[in-house]
């Protein structure tokens, strides 16, 4: 069989399966462009005409089909990628393990019985088993970081402004951006020049990283210590500084309720399904929807008050240096082991704590995959509008890790 974009797509769909999908699409390859021949997951949460877009939810299995693409989704259509389908997620993506009890729980292709990692979980998975070249994905708290590292690929998280969030369902518009997962990190470059208004221009490649004394590190698996120190090791080998350093900004981001955006602001896009249908929701995305109801006005003012300051201050502080951290503190936990709330709850908040930095200081992030410990990843992060720089960092250092 002759290799041509529409028998790419159509070998990808013929191998797509559920978990990692909620729904294949019919569409043809869509042509000739920068990106012609390569196959995307979308995640359930953006728009595609002719389709649904669940979000992960039983409650949304009803809604009309989208008239229009989302804006992200037309224009990778428009740069010849073809979509195979809608990838699973967490429901409403509100979670970093990408759990899902309506259509099932993706699953890392590096450990047995392990988790891919959320909330991008079924196109993280997707893109590890080698049905996609890249996955189209949110990230609030680390949505799309989490499940790169877990699956052993790559994972950015572009500075929110720079991507359009048109026809994707919010779930913190505070927080959200639109971003990717790729098979291998140079294919990030070309899908983000494709989903920006403008291409991501030359930048300096940074020599020096910010390795942070007092935030990231406590709590960590063993596995997860040693990974980010083999990391850090290969950096200096590549001429890499590295800056041990110990910063008040990350105590100012520990004392910060991020919880809070994403409870209050799930209710203003999600409200009238959980009025409606609580007893339909994930039990445990439908708590956290939930504490909304224990924020007041004023406490959220001074949240968005106290996250300002942070961008801020990270903007001053970091420049043009980035941020090295474990992508996790943990590795990728077994499915059985999250069968008790509080076990979830703690690893959850773990697998969050990290990533959600990059989104609190709107940020720009990358997590790069550790071949030398499965399932880990480095996590490089730089202050708001760095994503160049940083991106030319990744491409630099991927072959090293």
């Amino acid at each position: 069989m002759t290799d041509t974009p529409q028998t790419r797509l159509e070998a990808a769909r013929a191998r797509a399966s559920a978990p990692d999908f909620t729904q294949l699409f019919d569409d043809p390859a869509s042509g000739q462009g920068p990106l012609t021949g390569l196959t995307v997951a979308v995640k359930d949460l953006f728009d595609v005409r002719g389709q649904i877009t669940r979000a992960g939810s039983k409650v949304r299995a009803g809604t009309p089909a989208a008239t229009e693409d989302a804006e992200a989704v037309a224009r990778l259509r428009r740069a010849g990628a073809g979509l195979i389908g809608h990838s699973n997620m967490t429901e409403f993506a509100y979670s970093g393990l990408g759990l899902n009890p309506h259509y099932g729980t993706p699953m890392t292709p590096l450990r047995e019985g392990c988790i891919a990692g959320g909330s991008t979980s079924g196109g993280a998975s997707a893109v590890a088993r080698g049905v996609a070249d890249l996955a189209l994905g949110s990230d609030t708290g680390g949505s799309l970081r989490i499940p790169a590292a877990f699956c052993g690929i790559a994972g950015f998280k572009p500075t929110a402004s720079t991507v359009s969030r048109v026809g994707a369902v919010a779930l913190s518009h505070s927080l959200d951006s639109v971003g990717l997962i790729a098979r291998e990190v140079g294919l990030l470059r070309p899908a983000l020049n494709v989903l920006r208004d403008q291409r991501l221009p030359e930048a300096t490649l940074p020599r020096t990283v910010i390795v942070p004394e007092n935030f990231g590190l406590d709590g960590a698996d063993a596995e997860a210590l040693d990974a980010f120190e083999t990391a850090l090791s290969a950096l200096q080998a590549a001429g890499v500084s590295l800056r041990r350093l110990s910063l008040d900004i990350f105590e100012r981001y520990r004392a910060l309720p991020v919880w809070q955006f994403s409870a209050v602001e799930s209710r203003a896009h999600h409200g009238s399904h959980y009025d409606t249908a609580r007893a339909d929701l994930d039990p445990r995305v439908a708590a956290r929807m939930a504490r909304a109801e224990g924020v007041t006005a004023i406490d959220f003012a001074r949240t968005l008050a106290a996250r300002a300051a942070l961008i801020t201050e990270a903007a001053r502080l970091f420049g043009e240096t980035p941020v090295a951290l474990p992508s996790v503190a943990v590795m990728p936990p077994k499915l059985s082991d999250l069968a008790e709330d509080a076990e979830y709850d703690r690893i959850n908040l773990l697998a969050l704590r990290n990533t959600s930095f990059a989104n609190v200081i709107d940020g720009c992030s990358v997590s790069l995959p550790l071949a030398s410990h499965p399932g880990a990843g480095l996590m490089l992060t730089a202050s708001q509008g760095r994503d160049a720089a940083l991106l030319t960092m990744a491409e630099e250092l991927a072959p090293a890790l």
